[in-house]
């Protein structure tokens, strides 16, 4: 059945042809190349701004987007210092064609505005964001810079696999503790300190190191954002926001010092780890993936990479399991929320690229369902199969194969796939867009310690383990307002996350009879610093949101 299907999906690519001569038929002669079979391909540059590892040369998706659509990707991913590479960028005035969102991009003129290219070159993106499409409006001057990459939902919205804010912790703790319920951020603790006593080293002989955290380039919220959930807020970013749909920062406030106290008593006990605050990214992950880390806050999207090779290794007891931690019981727990349209980030198109209409073009294409199905499923009957049904799955062999990163590096289209514009949700046919979101195949396809774990909880997926989302107030999350670049809000955010990240390492890392000194000292900081600035800028945008985005029911 599903190979008889294959060639008959792959049969039928007329529509696809004429993009493709679309696409190469509106190119500038400067932005061709010519391939040896004398086919002509445009090239397209693109900064991805997170350090993925490059695709291997012979990729087969990214070959196959070359064959039929006639475009080859060159793409650059982040080394280094996000930041410090913009800027670099900016500075020199030299710009790749499509290129990751950054507000100082918009600044400094690096990006061409969209909104008229796509509604007369783009019909799949105009159709595809078409209930967004005022919020994807710049507030300071109505254009749409960016496509936005996830957020944006057809059909059905499944929630099985959880890549959101938690406290983690890993399975073989829960496992030898009998499977408990921690609520509060105590009962967490107490489960890191009783199995830390009980395991100083790994199997291999590695210290165990009981909590982590990271506070390393733009990637400061596992350090900065527990205090907003613990408190029952969902994710606001630097704020939390009251029923009336009030901002106000956290950072210096009581909330946030009780947490802070928290770690100060681990690192005190010696379960904090100790490089926690000067380790870089790589870093972090490496230590993940060593399986020495019991527990840490983060967002799984962000420590994904870190777990993968213990998976690939059948360390399964070693990945963690995400808890809606509060601090205590009488607060409920807002962790898990609906799907928001990811402002501010996915490609834009800079003022350099020399055909931006064949660039939206190609990123138009790609929205057809039969290529969303290619990146988020790969190829029928190669990497999925098709039951009498029409229900997509996976073999064993096929599920074991998506586990070996070096794998997915040849023979999947992940780097550019996560930073492009990207169905999510179902298909027409009723599949659900990516294997972790078929319900059927993301529970079958779970290992069987996940299965084990899951039955004993009485769960299906790792999404159980929170409360059901509300639904988004309109203006939700204040972490996507554009502050402005040079602005008293931008200056006063980036000098609260300076002083953020000069004293609360302080104040964690000192003696136990010092912390509240510290802690005085961070208050006094923070008080030099025009927060007000930054807060009032968050509730203007707040307030422009409520007013410009409410629809009349």
């Amino acid at each position: 059945m599903g190979v008889l299907k294959r060639k008959k999906l792959w049969g039928s690519v007329s529509l696809v042809l004429a993009i493709s001569l679309a696409l190469v038929g509106c190119s500038g002669e400067e932005a061709k190349t010519t391939t040896v079979d004398g086919k002509e391909v445009l090239n397209i540059s693109a900064f991805i701004g997170t350090p993925n590892q490059a695709p291997a040369q012979d990729n087969r998706i990214y070959k196959q987007i070359e064959e039929e659509l006639g475009v080859k990707l060159n793409m650059e991913f982040l080394v280094g210092d996000l930041q410090q590479k913009l800027g670099v960028m900016i500075a020199g005035g030299d710009f790749p064609d499509l290129i990751t969102a950054d507000t100082k991009l918009v600044a400094a003129g690096a990006v061409i505005p969209l909104e008229e290219l796509i509604e007369e070159h783009a019909p799949n993106l105009k159709k595809h964001y078409a209930k967004d499409w005022e919020r994807m409006k710049d507030s300071s001057d109505g254009h749409i810079y960016w496509l936005p990459n996830y957020g944006v939902y057809t059909g059905e919205f499944i929630s099985n696999y959880y890549s959101g804010p938690a406290f983690w912790i890993q399975k073989a703790v829960l496992k030898e503790a009998g499977y408990p319920t921690p609520k509060t951020l105590d009962e967490y603790m107490k489960l890191i300190r009783d199995y830390a006593a009980k395991h100083p080293t790994t199997e291999d002989g590695q210290p165990t190191i009981g909590f982590t955290t990271l506070a390393s380039d733009w990637r400061t919220f596992p350090l900065l954002n527990p205090p907003e959930h613990l408190t029952g807020h969902p994710n606001d970013g630097g704020v939390v926001v009251d029923d009336n749909g009030v901002a106000s920062v956290f950072a210096d406030k009581d909330i946030s010092k009780r947490y802070y106290k928290e770690l100060n008593s681990l690192y005190n006990d010696g379960l904090l780890d100790k490089e926690a605050f000067v380790q870089n990214y790589d870093q972090y992950l490496a230590k993940i993936s060593s399986g020495r880390v019991i527990g840490m806050f983060d967002q799984h999207w962000n420590f994904q990479q870190g777990e993968d090779p213990l998976v690939a290794q059948g360390k399964i007891s070693q990945t963690y399991v995400g808890l809606p931690l509060v601090y205590d019981t009488s607060i409920k727990d807002h962790y898990l929320d609906r799907p928001v349209i990811n402002l501010n980030n996915g490609f834009g198109i800079s003022k350099d690229a020399k055909d931006p209409v064949a660039i939206l073009k190609f990123l138009d294409a790609l929205m057809d369902e039969k290529y969303q199905k290619l990146l988020s499923w790969g190829e029928e009957g190669v990497d999925y199969m098709v039951n009498e049904e029409g229900r997509f799955y996976r073999t064993p062999e096929q599920r074991t194969e998506q586990e070996d990163p070096a794998w997915r590096l040849a023979n999947k289209a992940e780097g550019f796939y996560g930073a492009a514009p990207k169905m999510e949700g179902t298909f027409e046919d009723g599949n659900a867009i990516g294997a972790t979101n078929q319900p059927e195949e993301f529970y079958d396809g779970l290992k069987p310690e996940d299965k084990e774990l899951l039955d004993a909880y009485g769960y299906k997926t790792w999404s159980d383990f929170f409360s059901p989302a509300p639904e988004n107030p309109v203006y939700y999350p204040a972490w996507q307002v554009d502050l402005q670049e040079g602005s008293d809000a931008s200056v006063a955010n980036k000098q609260m996350t300076d002083t953020s990240l000069k004293f609360l390492p302080r104040a964690i890392m000192s003696k136990a009879n010092e912390f509240d000194s510290v802690w005085s000292e961070y208050e006094d900081a923070y008080k030099k610093i025009d927060v007000k600035a930054y807060e009032d800028r968050i509730n203007e945008q707040l307030k422009w949101r409520i007013q410009n985005w409410t629809v009349e029911k």
